[in-house]
Parts: structure tokens; sequence; C-alpha cells
């Protein structure tokens, strides 16, 4: 851990982004859901998408490329589907009513979905199907995202980092939580990597060549110019079933743009053909399910957590202490974090100062 950093209360970092979103003109409302879906990611350990990602929201929205109030439009609709323009608003605010309209769907209908076009980044996207999980409802959440990730036996970057997050209640004291993207590595962690000032592992970034690059900056620099590009997970080639990362992130692209009529791939890269920068034109696709549909919940987080513990107790590799079942971890780091509060690093030590000056915000006694 570098010695420069410090940790600040969970409240106060999820006030202080709060008031920057308000600055910035956002509704209070919809202020308080973009920072609740932030702070989020930091208590559970998603460190590239939480505080980390602020600076990125308050540039974007300074610079045009999303806007702060946002004007969420149903353009087609059924009793169990939904197809949703976000006109380039606040990702999380999208986000959080197109989940929150699949969850109504389902608890009418078993089943809801919705797909959307024209949003921005909107954090974790774990988040969602945790709404879902609260409601006794599995949910899965897939969206786009900027070209960073080559296809298998490519070298040039075409498709995002295309995460595929699916949660499910258990009648243990978390649910099951998968939330990753498709590529090997993605780009957040990139950037935590630059701020830490260490480099990434060789296999997760090549060149046009084909050969590994470990530089974050350059990586993040590069990234444009289509002169590096993320493996898909597996990795290179087909023998550790780089394919597999490959095929997958190209089903999120389908979900994410195909049933939306969005845009996909370098449609999203976030420059029109002149260089000038413009929204990312994110697309979306949320899916809730009604456990009652189909079973008791109560027998549904029965067997869910059963299966959960059977895994857990299989047998251990040796040298290894224990197995873990996903969104484990991520509820064990929220019960330290909200103890000893987030971690900000040097580099976003000074993010989070400019922002406080450039917005005339007082009354935040930061230890930096």
């Amino acid at each position: 851990m570098d010695q420069a950093s410090v940790y600040v209360p969970v409240e106060t970092l999820q006030r202080f982004m709060h008031d920057v979103f308000v600055k910035l003109g956002v509704p209070e409302e919809d202020a308080c859901i973009t920072a609740e879906i932030l702070i989020t990611s930091d208590l559970r350990g998603i460190e590239s998408h939480g505080i980390g990602r602020l600076k990125l929201y308050y540039d974007r929205i300074r610079q045009g490329m999303q806007f702060p109030v946002t004007n969420f439009e149903i353009v087609r609709e059924s009793p169990t589907t939904a197809v949703v323009d976000g006109h380039h608003g606040m990702g999380q605010v999208i986000g959080h009513r197109a989940m929150s309209l699949a969850i109504q769907k389902a608890r009418k209908f078993g089943m809801g979905s919705v797909a959307v076009r024209n949003s921005t980044h909107f954090g974790i996207a774990g988040y969602y199907p945790l709404m879902a999980v609260k409601e006794d409802m599995v949910g899965l959440t897939v969206t786009n995202a900027r070209p960073s990730i080559a296809p298998t036996f490519g070298v040039r970057p075409m498709l995002g980092t295309n995460p595929i997050a699916f949660g499910a209640p258990s009648d243990e004291p978390f649910p099951f939580l998968f939330d990753a993207a498709t590529s090997i590595t993605q780009r957040g962690k990139l950037e935590v990597l630059s701020r830490k000032k260490k480099p990434a592992p060789a296999g997760w970034v090549i060149d046009p060549q084909g050969a590994t690059l470990t530089d974050p900056d350059f990586i993040l620099a590069s990234f444009a110019k289509e002169t590096a590009a993320l493996l898909p997970l597996g990795g290179d080639g087909e023998t550790l079933g780089g394919h597999k990362g490959y095929g997958l992130a190209t089903m999120v692209e389908i979900l994410s743009a195909s049933l939306q009529s969005g845009a996909f791939l370098w449609d999203l890269i976030g420059f029109d053909e002149q260089g000038n920068r413009r929204p990312n034109m994110l697309g979306h696709f949320f899916m809730a399910i009604d456990v009652a549909a189909f079973t008791e919940p109560e027998d549904f987080k029965k067997t869910t957590g059963e299966i959960l513990r059977q895994l857990r107790a299989a047998t251990l590799e040796p040298g290894q202490t224990r197995i873990y079942t996903a969104g484990e971890k991520e509820y064990y780091n929220e019960m330290r974090v909200r103890q000893n509060g987030v971690e900000v690093l040097p580099d976003l030590q000074r993010d989070i100062k400019q922002m406080q000056e450039e917005l005339g915000l007082a009354g935040y006694n930061f230890p930096f």
C-alpha cells in the first residue's frame, strides 16, 4: 500500500459525491442514486468504479459528453418488456430506473426485461442484480462499452469489456453475485494500477504485433489509437479458452445493441468522424425473474444456499486454505470498509481536492 494513502469514512465520501453531482446540475434524487451506486462499488472492494470514477463523470458532464438531467424515455413496451432511450443522461439513473421497471414487470408477470440505448457509463453492473435480489428475484445485467477487447486471433480493439452480472438470493447472509468483465481484465483495473504506479501483468494487453504490454499509462493512452487491446477472458488464442471470452463479449454486445437498435463496437468510442467528443451511446440490458413464479422463495434460497455451501466444502487444492463463492468476498469487504473507511490513493486525493476547489464545496475535513 502506498504510504501516502489515507482512509476516508464511507459516509463522508458518499456525501461528497452527492454534493459534486448536485453542483454539476444533477437533480437531488438522481444525485442520491448515483452516489449510492458509486459508494457500493467501494464497499464491495471494486475500487475502479467508486470514488475513483467520480472525476470521469465530472469531466464528461462538463465536456457535454453526458447530461446531468436524465430524460428516461420508454420508446417501446409490452407487458413484460420495454425499450428505453436514455438520451445520454446519467448512466446510474438510467440503470436504476430500467431495473426498477424490469422488477415491476416481473412482479406482475413473472419476468421482466428492459433494453436501453443512448446511455452512459453506469458504474458496477453488479448493483442492478442486487436490486432484484432484494425483491426475492433473480437479476441479470449486461452492458457494452468503449472498444478495448481484440477478437480471438485479432489485434484491433473491437469489443468493450462488456461485463455480465448475475445475482440470486440465498438463505445465507449474502446472495450469489457474479459480476465480471468478459475481458481478461478491465480498463478500471489499469487505471488503478496507473494510480498505484504498478505494471500490468504480462498477458493482459497486446500491441498490434501481438506482443504483451505492461505499462498502464501507455496502455490507457493507446486504446483510442488502436495500438493496444485487452485480451478476452481466457487470454490469447483458443488453448485456454480465449474464444469463449470473445463469444461471451459478443453475446453481451448483441443484448446491448441489437434489441434496442443501439450503437455498437466503434460507434461507442466517444468521438465523431472529425475527432470531436460526443456521448458514448452505450447500451444495457436488464432482466428480473420473480422466483415465486417458479417455486417458493424460501425453497429457492435454501437450494441456492446449499449449492454455495457444498461448493465451499469441496476438496481444497494443496496450499490453499478455503474456497469462495461469488459475492462472498465482497460481503466481508463491505464490513471492513464500513469500519475502516475507503482507501484514497495520492492521485485520487488530488482529483478530489481539484473538484472540491472548483465547485466551492466547503465543510469537508479530508485528511489530505
